[in-house]
Order: structure tokens, then sequence, then C-alpha cells
């Protein structure tokens, strides 16, 4: 009973950790859309998109036409660019992450290509799936001649090494966090140095100036 616990909590864990997410979106002729994905390193993310035309006789969105495509970008944490492909009106892309961080996703269309597209609207409906959820498990049990209960142990295997990498993440995240912290209180400590000094310099430079006022005075 105490394991079915444990491992219903690990799977729990699993699916509560990058289930992926489906949405859809409209852009303009010019127009690009960005996403951020935090995503741990050496996961793999496979995106999936349609595209739809906006089409004044119906007043409906509309399968594209084949000749409209989508350009994806990617970079990684650093700005490094890891994709950048152009694919048609309907795609599949995939990448792995080499550096844990915030990844940018950017899609945009070839409008400028496309006359029919000029001054419309598209809508472009997208899927994200990151880590093991982005395993075909019935094509994996074909292919290798799976049991279910072998079936089942690879997946929560996925899982649980999915979740160790979230973990590693994690840490990173509070290492970079806590050397941030430590490097923001330095610098504070230090500016409230320097104003001290610079008061207690001030202090002494007016105190001689007006002992040498008094002086001159004569009234000291």
């Amino acid at each position: 009973m105490m394991l079915s616990v444990a491992t219903a909590g690990v799977i729990l864990l699993a699916v509560c950790i990058y289930p992926g997410y489906a949405l859809y979106f409209h852009i303009g002729e010019t127009e690009k859309k960005c996403f951020i994905e935090e995503i741990p390193d050496e996961t793999m993310v496979i995106g999936k998109y349609k595209t739809q035309l906006w089409d004044k006789q119906t007043n409906s969105f509309l399968p594209s036409t084949p000749g409209l495509g989508m350009h994806v970008e990617i970079k990684d944490p650093d700005a490094r660019v890891i994709l950048s492909r152009q694919y048609g009106s309907d795609g599949r892309f995939t990448f792995t992450s080499h550096t844990p961080g915030e990844h940018q996703i950017c899609l945009h269309s070839n409008s400028t290509k496309m006359a029919l597209f000029a001054g419309g609207k598209l809508r472009v409906h997208l899927d994200i799936q990151v880590g093991e959820h982005t395993n075909n498990y019935p094509e994996i049990a074909a292919k290798d001649k799976l049991t279910e209960l072998q079936l089942r142990a690879r997946q929560l295997l996925d899982q649980v090494e999915q979740i160790q990498k979230e973990q590693n993440y994690q840490r990173y995240r509070e290492e970079r966090f806590r050397m941030t912290s430590e490097s923001t209180n330095q610098r504070v400590l230090w500016w409230s140095i320097a104003q001290t000094i610079i008061l207690i310099m001030t202090g002494i430079w007016q105190m001689k100036h007006l002992k040498s006022f008094f002086e001159a005075k004569k009234l000291v």
C-alpha cells in the first residue's frame, strides 16, 4: 500500500511538471509572436502548429493555402539561435535544450510573399510539448514490442528522469538567485560605507570652514 501511494505521488508530480500547452493566437501581416518557455537542460521540446486565414466572404477562418508558411526561430537563454527555419502552413518543429533557462520561441508568417494575405489576419494554433510528454508511447510499444507493464515502467522511468531534470533546474535557479542576492547585498554595503565616508568628510570640511570663518571674524 505504501509503494502504491509513493508511486501515485511520483506520477502526480510528473504530470504537474511540463504537461505542455495548446493555444491559438492572431497575427497580422508583419507581426511576430514570441513565447517564453522555461526548460531544463537536455530536454526535448516538440511544437506543432496549424494556420487559418481570415476569409472576408464567409466572415470566418478557413484553412490556409499551401503557399502560406511560418518562420520559426528559437533562442536559448544566452540569446543564441538554436533553430531558424521556414515551414509550411501546418508544421512541426523539434529542438533539444542544452542550456537551462528561458527559451524564446518566435513565429511569424511569410506574408510579404503572399499578396492574398496582405492586410489580412491569420490564426495560429500552437501546441507545445516538453520533456517526456514528447514521447509517443504507443509507437514505442509497437516498435520495441513492450507489454503493458513494461510500457508503464518505461513511462514511470521517463517521468522520474524529467523530475530529476526539473529539480536540477530549480537548484540552478536557486543558486543564481542566491548569487544575485549576495552581489546586491555587497553593493548595498559598499554604497552605505561610501555614503558614511562622504558624510564624515563633509562634516570635517564644514567644521574647518566654520572655524576659519569664526577666526576671521575674531569670534574665537
